[in-house]
């Protein structure tokens, strides 16, 4: 377990004597903090940690990180490295004054990472399809070794040491999920991380608004392969559909191994069948061995989530008994929810974001379905100079799949163009400004045997849509 001691090696380079408290927990919200755990005084957008502090120690937390000295509270200041006679008089519960909190935080957990060498680490990113792919990759690890994975979405510069610090002895494999905004950053994290295995996505033009154009965030991703080891103990697992990906084998030291739906990759699949709301079946290629499967995933494209989180097994020397048990065990989708609308509609609730690629996903689940298809769908944000092409191919998808076209906000306007450019009628077409007046527009068209997918940028508010509907359900 982490220990006072651990904390000033980590910060000063020096091993004090005695520090043997141990910290249970490390956060950045003095609500979330537990007795014996350490708070991160870190600036918010609103709101500065330090004003926290006092809280945080009343929470019971053993230590707090702090940029400066708080008022009743005992310190110890560690920015010219370590003092023995202060370490002496320092007590606990109490404030260790750093630099740069975040800073300090990140360098505690490269330290820690560096002193669990047991654990081998797979990191994740891409586009699409990073956390799904995270949890089912820590399901089939699972099967064999004690697994530690990120909590939610703390994939970042922050939420990363913080799932870092959660290493035990005990643990022997990580899953870590790496966000990406701009170039760099993921070079952070595997700094921070030091993963062995490194699984790639694809590149979508999620985040273009910030970070630059399609090649700049394949750069950005490829970040992940270049910090791999060297062979035989680095693995890239890249996707063989995506030419953005399949390139990376070129950037990295590690092994490559591929995967995807064409035989040229390392392990492949096809036969793949959508069960709609049943998950998908479909048949794996690794070698000379086959083997079929159901997965509770939801939608045809899910059959490359299942390939990676199968691919890091077989590199991680897992059976495929075990393989197939973390693939069906007992896994439900991250992100959409299949709820029932008060009039019995179905109601797929895919609100937590949106970019054309997830969002044309969203659409062939849909095409899966039974019943009348209705696509709500609002703008997608930060797609940069892709915004109109991201969208227009949205309204082509949405006009085959769908019987009934709802848009919400400006940009979407763009869906509902293309959607009439490719023939459905304007009265299957409608455009609303805001969630609130898509629920009153809604509220008269669905019919009970409806279906209904719910889908947008996170800042759209779409979610507001489907409590609204279920809401007397």
């Amino acid at each position: 377990m982490l220990k006072l001691a651990d904390i000033v090696e980590a910060l000063t380079g020096t091993r004090p004597p005695g520090g043997q408290e141990v910290i249970t927990e490390t956060v950045v919200d003095s609500r979330q903090v537990i007795p014996g755990g350490m708070f991160v005084a870190l600036p918010g957008t609103h709101r500065d940690g330090h004003e926290f502090v006092k809280e945080a120690l009343a929470r019971g937390a053993t230590l707090a990180l702090v940029a400066r000295p708080v008022a009743n509270c005992e310190w110890l200041d560690l920015r010219e490295g370590f003092d023995l006679r202060a370490w002496q008089t320092f007590r606990v519960p109490g404030c260790l004054q750093v630099k740069d909190p975040l800073a300090a935080l990140q360098q505690i957990a490269r330290f820690w990472r560096r002193k669990m060498a047991q654990v081998r680490v797979v990191g994740i990113t891409g586009s699409v399809g990073k956390s799904t792919t995270k949890e089912l990759t820590a399901q089939v690890l699972m099967r064999r070794f004690h697994t530690l994975k990120n909590i939610g979405n703390f994939n970042n510069e922050i939420g990363l040491p913080l799932t870092l610090l959660r290493l035990t002895p005990g643990h022997e494999r990580a899953v870590l999920e790496m966000g990406f905004y701009v170039p760099g950053e993921i070079a952070l994290l595997c700094d921070i991380a030091r993963p062995q295995i490194g699984v790639v996505t694809n590149v979508g033009v999620v985040h273009a608004e910030r970070a630059g154009s399609q090649e700049t965030i394949a750069r950005g991703k490829a970040e992940l392969v270049e910090a791999l080891p060297p062979a035989p103990q680095g693995v890239a697992v890249l996707n063989y559909d995506d030419p953005l990906v399949r390139v990376m084998a070129e950037r990295t030291r590690a092994r490559v191994f591929f995967y995807g739906l064409s035989p040229q990759a390392d392990l492949w699949a096809d036969q793949v069948e959508g069960l709609g709301l049943d998950g998908i079946r479909l048949r794996l290629h690794y070698r000379d061995e086959t083997v079929v499967t159901k997965v509770p995933l939801l939608g045809r494209h899910s059959a490359h989530t299942v390939l990676r989180a199968a691919a890091v097994g077989l590199i991680e020397g897992l059976t495929w008994g075990e393989i197939v048990s973390g693939l069906r065990a007992g896994y439900t989708q991250l992100r959409l929810v299949a709820v029932r609308a008060e009039n019995g509609a179905l109601l797929l609730d895919d609100t937590y974001n949106a970019s054309p690629q997830s969002t044309l996903a969203a659409l062939n689940l849909l095409a899966d379905l039974p019943g009348r298809r209705v696509a709500v769908l609002g703008d997608m944000l930060e797609l940069g100079p892709y915004e109109h092409e991201g969208h227009w191919k949205v309204g082509l998808r949405a006009a085959e799949v769908a019987a009934l076209l709802v848009t919400v906000g400006e940009r979407a306007r763009s869906i509902a163009e293309a959607a009439r450019q490719a023939g459905m009628r304007p009265a299957e077409v409608h455009e609303v400004p805001t969630a609130e007046a898509a629920v009153n527009l809604l509220r008269d068209l669905l019919r009970p045997d409806d279906v209904v997918l719910i889908k947008g940028s996170r800042g759209m508010q779409m979610d507001r849509i489907v409590s609204a509907l279920e809401a007397a359900a």
